[in-house]
């Protein structure tokens, strides 16, 4: 890992180019996806088969793409008893966490004005489970169990085949939260399909779940029809450490994240300039025992690096500039440092509290955001399953005491139609003659 600090000529540069990486979609990317979505949304299944088998190299027909009850059967016939425990654990943990989000219907009265706010779930959600290069359970349990405790009406999902298939921890995970409907398709789109509808798969009120550039690029497009979670970037840690941990951890911790991509970025910001390089010394160690190495080694080259800072304070300061998806604060005193946060995805407590154990069953969301975005977004959760709805209900007496208010507002800004419907009120009866 290279070593820069704050104080370097380069530094700046440096930290944009870590930061900006993924973040603008080449167009190519867009110009491909534009069309597809565009051929969805007028053919539908025809351009969605099509799509999926140009891509995919799997040939589906309406009866295919969904995933069947005997399907569903031979997938968990092949889940073992231990694997089935490790995915109710998760998602009795998730479950709990995301119930202390649950917001209710409020309201509220003032001199003959009763205000408040409806609270009404979504009524169809679809979720994203990539298929790539790995499977994904805990993402399906992290994007469908928020939406269940929301009371979602139906929550569908789409993930990518291998050879016709979906790999059977994916499906177990669907079927412990409550997903109705699987279909076998993936990328592009299977956004566009969710978000337009087809013969085959209806369409939803809101995508969620993280995809490749181009799943991201189809979010972006069809987001005004549908809503979307977020336009997932590449992962990301941010680790800073004041030098008195086990250098081994925060390496392992940084290794971690660079095998999800060749793009992930790895940062240690630490004021010690001696760990940084113990530190440095042990990613190299580790990296050579990892099944992912060469992902790990090409993340590493290109956006890993330590920060050497004047202090912990100066840490922080950059921690909340880049604003990471996962931020671990690996101190003697961690709790020291939290209320000088204000932008991150999650924070990790402490040198026992790997990220490893947020991307699995701590109980908060996994899905995040990224590449900066968290200066002014959060954690999937259940309130993203949410419409809220103004309530409104004023008496004639509080009318005719607000209501000229109102109408001045209405002149000011030269609508005249919206003074007369204050106008009429005031000067008749409420019921018809």
């Amino acid at each position: 890992m290279r070593i820069i600090s704050t104080t370097d000529k380069e530094f700046e540069r440096e930290f944009r180019r870590i930061l900006g990486r993924g973040g603008v979609m080449a167009e190519e990317v867009v110009q491909t996806v534009a069309a597809i979505c565009e051929e969805v949304e007028k053919r539908g299944d025809e351009a969605l088969f099509a799509y999926t088998e140009r891509y995919d190299g799997v040939r589906l027909t309406p009866e295919m793409a969904l995933v069947s009850p005997d399907e569903i059967e031979r997938a968990m016939a092949n889940v073992s008893a231990e694997d089935m425990e490790m995915l109710k654990l998760a998602a009795e943990r998730i479950e709990r966490f995301h119930r202390h989000q649950v917001v209710s219907d409020w309201r509220y009265e003032e001199a003959g004005l009763v205000l408040g706010q409806k609270v009404v779930p979504l009524a169809r959600v679809g979720i994203y489970c990539p298929g790539g290069r790995a499977a994904y359970p805990s993402t399906v349990l992290m994007a469908a169990i928020p939406a269940a405790i929301a009371g979602v009406g139906e929550i569908i999902m789409a993930s990518p085949s291998s050879r016709g298939e979906i790999n059977p921890l994916v499906i177990a995970a669907a079927q412990i939260c409550g997903i109705s409907r699987i279909f076998k398709v993936g990328g592009a789109q299977a956004v566009a399909a969710m978000a337009y509808g087809t013969e085959t798969i209806p369409a939803v009120d809101k995508i969620v779940g993280p995809g490749n550039a181009y799943v991201a690029a189809a979010k972006r497009l069809v987001y005004g029809r549908v809503s979307i979670d977020m336009i997932a970037g590449p992962s990301e840690c941010l680790i800073v450490s004041d030098g008195r941990v086990n250098p081994a951890f925060v390496a392992s911790d940084l290794l971690a994240q660079a095998e999800h991509d060749e793009q992930a970025a790895a940062i240690l910001v630490t004021p010690d300039m001696g760990f940084a390089r113990e530190v440095a010394k042990e990613v190299e160690r580790q990296m050579k025992a990892l099944e992912r190495k060469s992902i790990c080694r090409q993340a590493i080259d290109s956006y890993g690096v330590s920060i050497i800072t004047r202090d912990l304070t100066e840490a922080m300061e950059v921690a909340n500039r880049f604003a990471p998806e996962h931020l671990e604060i690996a101190t003697k005193d961690p709790e020291k440092l939290l209320p000088l946060v204000r932008n991150a995805g999650a924070v990790f407590l402490g040198p026992y509290t790997p990220e490893t154990m947020g991307d699995y069953l701590a109980g908060p969301n996994h899905i995040l955001p990224t590449g900066g975005t968290a200066r002014f977004s959060s954690a999937l959760g259940v309130y993203d399953f949410f419409k809220r709805i103004s309530v409104i209900s004023i008496s004639e007496p509080a009318l005719r005491k607000l209501g000229p208010f109102a109408r001045r507002f209405a002149q000011r800004e030269g609508l005249t139609a919206h003074g007369k419907a204050i106008d009429l009120r005031l000067a008749g009866k409420g019921e018809k003659s």
